[in-house]
């Protein structure tokens, strides 16, 4: 219960931010134009909301006259400010447009000179990318600010000295165990990440790997699906590590039946094993067999027959794994040198530009696998959002994850959709290629279609969260 309430926590403060500031976008050239901004909330407020400074005992309790009337603009010139209690975003309530309130009733009326309509196109564009824009430059200030404050810590992929372990689709394309990455096509293969590397290799057309001394290249499809890389079991790619046991879990099976530190596993139920990597494909595969099989099947499962190699020659280890197909030791893991770089206060902010806009570019390469079967799938809600985070409070993550949620905010933002930013650019571009404005009527028909989409999408992706939780 504690780790979910932190993540919980993380989450709720970091899409607070990070709403707030994306609609303070909207109010900040709204305000420049001399635009008049009914409402400004945040979490949206059908029938009613949590709090607002319309209300008059909040209003008597700050020493303010009260107010009367549904219409702010009778008596409440200012901005209406809220907190609204469904946690789906955020909302500025902008004069004479078409938005989420669906104020059709204002439209009808005649135009008014502090209403957005009234305004000239680039300043209604200003007004529609200002949120877009206040997200992408946040991002890239906190990605700054975490680098000033933290530095930059990686392992160069080439200092894994042992290399990497490949399942067998990588091993058909032409890698080796043991082969250390250097480069593909593009450039040198700096670091190692699920993410990243992965990518470059699923784009490459050829890699060149360092085997036994000697500089390899390997010719690549240049297609691989990133998604089927990373779910593919045993994994595409990992680090290699060595079948050495490095120590041993007092009370666990391992020690019960005689394993020591040094052993070397060299065979696991008349299996050859090289490494631990091979080890744990093992494991996996017996816990696949007992996914749907009888309690006794599972226990003459859980009997292992392990070969160990030792000074004094070898020896044949009887264990029985417990319940969850544990053992009790761990492997000799190859010690990797660790690369940190720091950066002054000036120098945080080209880097935080480039780190930024490398995560925006990976984030877009990847969006074209939301259209595959697998990809639908992996879609996520509020669960998977809270996922990413720590489940203990660390500022370091929490401000990685909440710059890394509004590179997505800002990306998911302008895509020309009817009901987000983009789609108004999308129309209002539309309006300066042809100077004519489009229907009041289509727009209130695009509108509402967009809200449905998103809406939809919404309820797919938490749904998909729901189906993970249970299944």
């Amino acid at each position: 219960m504690e780790v979910f309430l932190i993540k919980a926590l993380q989450l709720i403060m970091a899409l607070t931010i990070l709403v707030a500031l994306h609609e303070g976008g909207h109010f900040f050239f709204s305000k420049l134009f001399g635009v008049r901004v009914e409402k400004f909330f945040l979490f949206f407020d059908p029938y009613f909301h949590l709090i607002s400074t319309r209300d008059n005992w909040l209003r008597k309790l700050l020493g303010k006259e009260p107010v009367s009337g549904e219409n702010s603009g009778d008596n409440y010139k200012g901005t209406e400010y809220g907190v609204g209690w469904l946690p789906l975003g955020g909302y500025v309530k902008i004069a004479g447009m078409i938005d989420e309130s669906m104020d059709t009733e204002q439209m009808k009326q005649p135009e008014q000179p502090w209403e957005f309509r009234a305004k000239p196109a680039w300043q209604r564009l200003l007004i529609m990318v200002g949120g877009v824009l206040v997200n992408f430059i946040l991002a890239f200030f906190i990605y700054a600010m975490v680098l000033f404050a933290w530095g930059q810590d990686y392992v160069p992929v080439q200092n894994y000295t042992q290399g990497m372990a490949f399942n067998e689709r990588a091993q058909q394309i032409g890698f080796q165990n043991g082969d250390i990455l250097l480069s593909t096509e593009k450039g040198k293969i700096d670091t190692y990440s699920t993410g990243d590397t992965y990518r470059l290799i699923s784009e490459a057309k050829e890699i060149t790997v360092l085997r036994e001394g000697k500089e390899v290249t390997i010719q690549m499809p240049g297609d691989l699906s990133l998604l089927d890389m990373i779910n593919e079991v045993p994994p595409f790619m990992d680090v290699l590590v060595s079948n050495e046991v490095d120590s041993v879990v007092a009370g666990m099976p391992g020690a019960v039946a005689g394993m020591q530190k040094g052993d070397r596993i060299l065979a696991f139920n008349n299996t050859p094993i090289h490494s631990y990597n091979e080890f744990t494909n093992e494991i996996a595969r017996i816990q696949d067999q007992t996914l749907d099989c009888s309690a006794a099947d599972s226990l003459r499962l859980r009997k292992l027959a392990l070969i160990v190699g030792r000074e004094s020659g070898q020896d044949t280890l009887n264990i029985l794994m417990t319940t969850d197909f544990k053992i009790g030791f761990m492997p000799k893991v190859p010690e990797a040198e660790a690369v940190h770089l720091s950066y002054g206060f000036l120098e945080s902010f080209p880097a935080g530009v480039a780190y930024g806009w490398n995560v925006l570019k990976g984030y877009v390469s990847d969006l074209k696998y939301l259209f595959t079967k697998e990809g639908a799938k992996s879609v996520g809600g509020f669960g998977a959002i809270g996922s990413i985070f720590p489940s203990a409070w660390d500022w370091h993550r929490f401000w990685n994850m909440t710059a890394f949620l509004s590179v997505i905010l800002g990306f998911m933002n302008i895509l020309p959709i009817p009901a987000l930013d983009g789609g108004h650019v999308l129309f209002l571009l539309y309006e300066v290629v042809t100077r004519r404005k489009p229907n009041e009527k289509f727009m209130e028909y695009a509108q509402m279609v967009g809200m449905g989409l998103l809406f939809l999408l919404m309820i797919w992706a938490n749904l998909n969260d729901i189906i993970r939780f249970l299944f």
